[in-house]
């Protein structure tokens, strides 16, 4: 049985949620690997919308396994609230979900540290959204960080909590000129979280493990995208994970010798929020016409995305990158009603011509693109289902992306709904 990474393609925000919730209904387990509830993915059913932060996609299709990975961050206060959310909504959330033990949390003061220290940045901010997750990553990766399983044993948690104040509350007294965390009320909240999710906890590497060696279907669900990861994007304006299919091995526990496929998915235009180098951004009223007609408003924060012309010289960095074995194009249908659509190919800089994806920051901020033209189509794709049915110029256009990736379009995402989708290729 084939186990299947889906991951972003570009900056986030490609429509992932949509993609793994259709492919969850043959798949067996659906595993999150890296991130925090800074992420947010938006499945609409029945024209009834569902954004999930924490809990992976499948956990809308009854009887599948659910599993919130080690290379996470998670808010205990986000987590029991989204799973309460979903409880109220008639969405069962029980047996079906486990965190990891070695997941990571996310404490009071990172949240604190987050706003303070981008606010310091003045004009050269990153644009977090503020909720810890940087910080979380930091410690983790300073080996002071507190983790899930520390939940379940009370006095390694308070001594953990008493060490790590001494030098926060230092932090944010003299640098940010904040006040200090109190140890007891810290304390007192986050036992309350242990209450009320101890019964999700467990090694969920040994499980995966298990459902892989049962020949189980596994879907792996990734969070943001390849240009926001810490190792291979826009560095500095990046997420504070891999956010690219090999985070999936270290933030669930399973070799490389597992994965049998890598999903690509890639928006039919492109997106980015907050700050960062964007050489393919449309700064005029076409521009605000995408925003609009794509709902490209954040599923987390509501902060309104970027929006600009297909990207391929990013495209082909994260196709190398994640290994991708097929594509999904989201959010075709934005693009009706277009005479001309651009695809970016190169980029310009200093008479340089840059085909393939630059490290240097300043060459992305600086650079112009190099456009192809190809035309629009004035009918509507919104719910075709049907490749043959596209508009010719719509299907030139998918073919033309293939074309120059070397990868093929195995899934089209033709409206918001969960029925509205072409599939070309199955994954499972």
């Amino acid at each position: 049985m084939p186990n299947v990474i889906v991951v972003g393609a570009q900056w986030g925000d490609e429509g992932k949620g949509k993609i793994v919730d259709f492919l969850t209904e043959k798949a067996d387990v659906v595993a999150r690997y890296q991130g925090g509830h800074n992420a947010g993915h938006t499945v609409v059913i029945n024209d009834e919308k569902f954004i999930l932060h924490l809990i992976p996609s499948g956990i809308l299709h009854k009887g599948k396994m659910c599993l919130i990975g080690n290379g996470v961050v998670v808010d205990p206060a986000a987590l029991i609230e989204e799973i309460k959310g979903l409880e109220e909504r008639g969405v069962e959330v029980g047996k079906n979900l486990f965190l990891s033990k070695n997941a990571h949390l996310i404490m009071p003061y990172h949240m604190a540290i987050d706003r303070e220290s981008d606010r310091f940045k003045g004009t050269k901010r990153i644009g977090t959204t503020g909720r810890g997750i940087g910080p979380t990553y930091v410690d983790k990766m300073a080996r002071i960080g507190i983790r899930v399983v520390d939940l379940l044993q009370p006095e390694v948690f308070r001594e953990k909590l008493k060490v790590t104040l001494l030098d926060i509350n230092f932090l944010l007294e003299n640098l940010y000129r904040i006040p200090r965390f109190d140890i007891e009320d810290i304390y007192s909240k986050y036992m309350g979280y242990a209450e009320k999710l101890s019964e999700y906890i467990a090694d969920t590497d040994i499980i995966i493990n298990s459902m892989i060696s049962e020949n189980r279907n596994v879907l792996f669900e990734g969070a943001q995208g390849t240009l926001l990861d810490v190792d291979h994007g826009t560095y500095p304006y990046v997420t504070s994970s891999n956010a690219t299919a090999g985070g999936a091995c270290t933030g669930l526990g399973i070799g490389p010798t597992k994965i049998s496929k890598v999903l690509g998915v890639v928006k039919a235009y492109t997106t980015r929020v907050g700050s960062g180098p964007f050489p393919t951004e449309i700064k005029d009223s076409l521009g605000d016409k995408l925003r609009e007609r794509g709902g490209e408003y954040g599923a987390t924060t509501g902060r309104p995305r970027r929006c600009g012309w297909l990207d391929t010289v990013i495209l082909r960095h994260s196709a190398r990158i994640n290994g991708l074995t097929g594509i999904a194009i989201t959010k075709l249908d934005v693009l009706d009603g277009l005479e001309k659509i651009k695809i970016c190919t190169s980029y310009k800089y200093k008479g340089k011509i840059y085909e393939e994806f630059p490290k240097e920051i300043n060459i992305l901020e600086e650079c112009e693109s190099g456009y192809e033209e190809v035309d629009g189509w004035s009918g509507s794709t919104i719910g075709i289902r049907e490749f043959k049915r596209l508009p010719e110029t719509a299907k030139a256009y998918i073919k033309r992306i293939e074309e120059i990736l070397g990868v093929e379009v195995q899934l089209i995402s033709t409206g918001q709904r969960r029925d509205e989708l072409i599939q070309i290729k199955e994954q499972f």
